[in-house]
């Protein structure tokens, strides 16, 4: 398959920075469209898969899956896209399942945009710290014409990574929902349950980022160390999203939850500690569930949502360079509230 070398940023090694690098990409095939890459949001996954905290990480990696840009070529047989328009491409590149509708659970096995496995090239597939990517029209995104396009990058994870709960426990007007954690996935949460219309209420460690958090949306703050106040919204949430990405203790939002009512993990995958109590799942029928992002349809659905109420991720822009910098900045919670990468900043070389 032909192929050509495009200007990326990945790493040759776990203990290795991210650096200027050279990357194939397939010419167009009739299915699909080449993108140039405008902006692209950093998540901690891009981290964790840089630096093989999860194991399995295939070098030399190039991370980056909130990608948004501009079609710069259409194969014969596309007909969503022309040359010209706006496009995104999030967590997916792929799937081995052609009528799958929740491509993310797929069990015949979905190819992630970044260290999923490349059938055109052989090879691995490399995400969006690249000048260009090549996609199928199908895993291509359409993005609303009055967004802006910079902050509209991390919708294709956090963003969508927060909806598919949202929507999968049927939050609407009235519901009572509650976020753990206030980074880029629960600012998130926190703009998407309001839009549709819930209570929003923010367990915070920190009585801090009460402010930002009702100017995101949030109708409450209960600080999750204050007895008083937990005991004071006990039985409270039908759902929770639970947005922390490192070990914690669950229990105490557990106790929260109304009869009925489920905590959703989107921010940690491993081992809980300390271990749950089961008895407030038994007696009240409360449940601890997880959710990973969302399909495409569904994703197109966040963004044509995000559209008409105007929603987009609070970012800082940074240049390619900066990367290395900005993985230290977000272990230390030190942005507001996902960085987007300028990939003019790559082409330019500044």
């Amino acid at each position: 398959m032909q192929t050509t070398q495009v200007k990326a940023f990945g790493t040759q090694a776990a203990d290795k920075d991210l650096e200027q690098m050279n990357i194939p990409r397939r010419m167009a095939l009739p299915t699909d469209v080449e993108i140039e890459i405008l902006y692209c949001g950093v998540c901690h996954s891009d981290l964790h898969t840089a630096r093989n905290d999860w194991k399995g990480t295939v070098y030399p990696s190039v991370p980056g899956h909130e990608i948004v840009g501009k079609v710069i070529t259409v194969g014969a047989e596309v007909s969503k896209f022309k040359v010209g328009d706006f496009a995104a491409v999030g967590c997916l590149v792929d799937c081995n399942c052609p009528n799958c509708k929740q491509e993310q659970y797929c069990e015949k096995g979905s190819v992630g945009t970044y260290n999923g496995k490349d059938v055109h090239l052989n090879s691995h597939t490399f995400g969006g710290y690249s000048e260009k990517i090549v996609v199928k029209e199908s895993f291509a995104l359409k993005v609303p014409s009055n967004l802006d396009l910079a902050a509209v990058s991390p919708l294709l994870c956090a963003g969508i990574t927060t909806w598919s709960p949202l929507r999968h426990w049927n939050v609407t007007k009235g519901s009572k929902v509650a976020v753990v954690g206030l980074g880029g996935l629960g600012h998130m949460a926190i703009k998407l349950a309001n839009a549709l219309g819930a209570e929003v209420t923010l367990f915070s460690r920190s009585v801090n980022k009460t402010e930002d958090a009702k100017k995101l949306g949030a109708h409450h703050v209960v600080i999750s160390t204050d007895e008083a106040q937990m005991t004071d919204v006990a039985n409270t949430f039908e759902l929770i999203i639970d947005t922390v990405p490192y070990v914690h203790d669950i229990n105490p939002y557990v106790t929260t939850l109304a009869t009925g009512g489920t905590l959703v993990l989107v921010g940690f995958l491993g081992l809980l500690e300390p271990p749950l109590n089961t008895a407030q799942l038994v007696l009240r029928r409360k449940s601890v569930a997880g959710s990973l992002i969302g399909g495409i349809e569904e994703t197109q659905e966040l963004l044509d949502f995000c559209g008409k109420h105007n929603i987009v991720s609070d970012i800082e822009l940074i240049n390619m360079q900066d990367i290395n910098e900005a993985y230290e900045r977000m272990l230390k919670s030190d942005v507001k509230y996902r960085f987007v990468i300028d990939m003019a900043s790559l082409k330019n070389g500044k």
